[in-house]
């Protein structure tokens, strides 16, 4: 998981009723920040500062959520509770945290008009410990959905899920939010796991990647979709590293996700430095990627069902 990474932390808040939620990632010390973005929806908030060329060296929390744009009001309750533990880049006599977050539309599962709050993003905050991270229908998956090559009528549950992987005296964790409109695929069965499905009551899975292409209609699609996630390492990266270290990563997109990365995504990885471990940052990558298909496959695999709406585990 990721708080396998020393230093790394995690919250989640959620509303269950409402169905969205969000998750946050604290880091013990100031982190070296990149971010890598695919697809064609994308919702982040913070590139200012992950930029190489900004005067602000790092960051103190990446928040991914649910809510789409709306979503980006907790990155405010974030804020402040690192400003009332004096966490953030010093400006003279003031202290100015710095949060970077992307956010998933789940705005078509539960009730659309409750979005993440800046309250929300305060407590997860407040709430956030190293060690066991919960996975599947909490935080920034509360609402997520697979496999919405039919819209929802025929789509699956998504959620939230977290890998680590280890590479000489260095680890890599990950921590994924799955709102694709393509499949999850195990890498290394090669089996689907969750996604459209052959019909509203069906539990056999179609192959959304070989429906895309040979379909028409595509037309009947919108940017609701997007998967999210955040990268950490104890490996002493500079911001560009840090940026190939979250390209490298989406290569864990293109494993799990069939297909990864289309118009209606907004696909979006963070990758924090938070240590001083000599790596290679190819190296560290690879096993990124691998970090991040297995975060999403669990992701799916730890949801569970709503009506209308299986899990994995349900087929």
């Amino acid at each position: 998981m990721i708080t396998d990474v020393p230093g790394i932390r995690v919250g989640h808040v959620a509303d269950a009723r409402a169905l969205t939620g969000v998750s946050v990632v604290l880091c013990d010390r100031p982190a070296v920040a990149g971010v890598e973005l695919r697809g064609g929806a994308n919702d982040v908030i913070g590139l200012d500062f992950l930029d190489a060329r900004h005067i602000v060296p790092a960051i103190d929390a990446v928040v991914l959520g649910g809510g789409s744009r709306f979503g980006g009001e907790s990155i405010w309750g974030v804020t402040r509770w690192l400003e009332e533990q004096a966490i953030g880049y010093r400006a003279g006599a003031h202290v100015i945290p710095h949060v970077a977050g992307a956010f998933l539309f789940d705005l078509s599962v539960g009730d659309s008009r409750v979005r993440p709050t800046r309250e929300m993003g305060y407590a997860a905050a407040q709430g956030a410990v190293g060690g066991p991270v919960a996975e599947g229908n909490v935080g920034a998956g509360t609402g997520a959905s697979v496999g919405k090559l039919y819209l929802l009528e025929r789509a699956m549950r998504g959620g939230i899920g977290t890998a680590s992987v280890r590479v000489g005296a260095a680890t890599v964790g990950a921590l994924v939010a799955v709102n694709s409109v393509g499949d999850v695929r195990d890498p290394d069965s090669g089996r689907l796991v969750a996604g459209t499905r052959d019909a509203p009551d069906g539990r056999r899975l179609i192959d959304s990647a070989i429906s895309m292409r040979t379909e028409s209609g595509l037309g009947r699609f919108s940017p609701r979709h997007t998967t999210i996630g955040v990268v950490a390492t104890d490996a002493r990266f500079s911001k560009p590293e840090a940026a190939k270290l979250a390209a490298l990563g989406m290569l864990g997109f293109a494993a799990a996700l069939s297909p990864p990365h289309t118009s209606f995504d907004g696909d979006t990885l963070f990758a924090l430095s938070v240590g001083d471990v000599a790596m290679d940052v190819t190296r560290l990558g690879l096993a990124a990627a691998e970090a991040v298909a297995r975060a999403i496959v669990r992701a799916v695999r730890a949801a569970v069902s709503l009506p209308g709406l299986p899990a994995a585990r349900d087929l």
